[in-house]
């Protein structure tokens, strides 16, 4: 249960969760409030009596490769979530996804692939929540770069009847094209994250409709793979979401301490926003930090997350235009008595110019080519969101999965609800809904 106080699905934070080498090169697992050492080689887990001690199992995932970075983080969450639910029967690691080819970093002569998640969120913090290691350790671990069992996940063929949602997951004839294929070895060679020399040994689909736990008695019962990959992991839906389960894998996900130094240098220098002024002190140990909703002030500017490119066509009705953007931006401004703006945005060259020439306060993280290729484009989105979530008041755009995280990320900080939760409207919109409130949950 979500609520129960002896959760097994939260780690000690003070146990190293990171999978130790014994003699064998092979990864064993170390103790957590979820395991209680009993004897040399035996755990116990509160919820389900003596457990004894086995190697780790490795469960890796990838997504859609059109879905950008704020959709994956999400799906973090979801994975997260069902490794709670494997660890309360067995030793699992949840593998990173290394990052690269996505669809919005589209910075020219940057090497953005293989990208461990260490460059964009702190490890420690992510094992606070659950037992997670990047894929170069799990190469190192697991004696070569083969993944045992390859399950790419899919809805039913038939779709389903409307009224009769049922959760349900079988083994299925693979409805889309295979994106693996055998090589000369009988082995199945993939995208594997940009890792040519990776191979799956056994592919096959499920079709799956339900929540991310759905898929743990397959993984527990029907195999005994020691490195399970789902592909499309997308297609999982949350556990709880919005749950306590979901705030505190959320809250895990600590932007790497480089990226946030960067933001507050920034906020600093440009904005007049400092944590003690704006009441936004940080702790660096997420399990320690629980604020009142309202206690932080934020700094003296404006916020903004203004999606362009493919939301003009993808979401016109509710999406500005940029004159319209522009009148939304100054009202507020004025309202809460603000003489700078901040915006966050995907505009071509021509749109920042333009956003330029109507908003002369406007202000811009705008790396140099060096910042660029050191951070990457998903430093930047972080900056980005970061220095927005530290506003004193913020406007995103409509449905962006990169408004959403801002969105968390000024829940944790503290924001009253009115500041964070609001967005553009397009001309044309007759009801303009605004975002709906996922109140943090401890």
């Amino acid at each position: 249960s979500e609520t129960s106080s002896n959760d097994c699905s939260i780690w000690d934070s003070s146990s190293d969760l990171s999978p130790k080498k014994n003699g064998s090169g092979l990864g064993i697992f170390l103790k957590s409030s979820a395991m209680k050492t009993d004897a040399k080689n035996s755990f116990s887990f509160p919820c389900n009596g003596l457990i004894f001690l086995t190697l780790s199992r490795y469960l890796l995932y990838d997504v859609n490769p059109p879905e950008g970075f704020n959709l994956r983080r999400d799906v973090y969450i979801r994975v997260a979530s069902l490794i709670k639910t494997l660890l309360k029967s067995e030793a699992w690691v949840l593998v990173l996804p290394p990052w690269g080819r996505l669809y919005h970093w589209q910075s020219p002569d940057i090497h953005q692939v293989r990208i461990p998640w260490s460059e964009f969120f702190d490890l420690p913090s992510l094992n606070k929540n659950i037992p997670v290691i990047e894929y170069e350790q799990f190469l190192a671990e697991s004696g070569g770069p083969f993944i045992d069992q390859v399950y790419v996940l899919q809805s039913y063929a038939e779709g389903w009847k409307e009224g009769t949602w049922e959760e349900k997951i079988d083994e299925r004839p693979c409805i889309d094209h295979l994106m693996y294929s055998k090589d000369k070895h009988e082995y199945y060679r993939g995208w594997f994250w940009g890792y040519e020399e990776t191979r799956g040994l056994n592919v096959s689909c499920l079709s799956v409709q339900g929540s991310a736990s759905i898929i743990a008695p397959v993984l527990l019962k029907n195999t005994s793979a020691r490195s399970v990959m789902l592909d499309r992991a997308e297609n999982l839906l949350h556990d709880h979401y919005g749950g306590r389960d979901y705030w505190n894998t959320r809250r895990s996900m600590v932007f790497a301490k480089h990226l946030r130094v960067v933001g507050d240098e920034f906020r600093r220098k440009y904005l007049h926003s400092t944590d003690e002024a704006d009441r936004t002190d940080y702790n660096e140990d997420w399990t320690q930090m629980k604020v009142k909703l309202g206690t932080a002030v934020g700094g003296p500017y404006l916020g903004v997350h203004l999606r362009r490119k493919d939301f003009i066509w993808g979401h016109r009705e509710d999406v500005p235009s940029l004159h319209g953007a522009v009148k939304k931006i100054r009202s507020l401004m004025e309202k809460h008595k603000l003489k700078r703006v901040f915006i966050a945005t995907d505009a071509i060259v021509e749109e920042t110019e333009e956003l330029k020439k109507l908003l002369p306060e406007m202000v811009r993280f705008e790396p140099t080519w060096e910042e660029l290729e050191l951070y990457k484009d998903g430093g930047i989105a972080i900056i980005d969101q970061w220095i927005c979530a530290h506003a004193r008041y913020f406007t995103g755009t409509s449905v962006s999965t990169f408004s959403f995280r801002i969105h968390e990320e000024r829940e944790i900080l503290g924001f009253d609800p009115k500041t964070t939760y609001n967005r553009f409207c397009g001309e044309k919109e007759r009801n303009c809904e605004q975002p709906t409130h996922w109140k943090i949950v401890y």
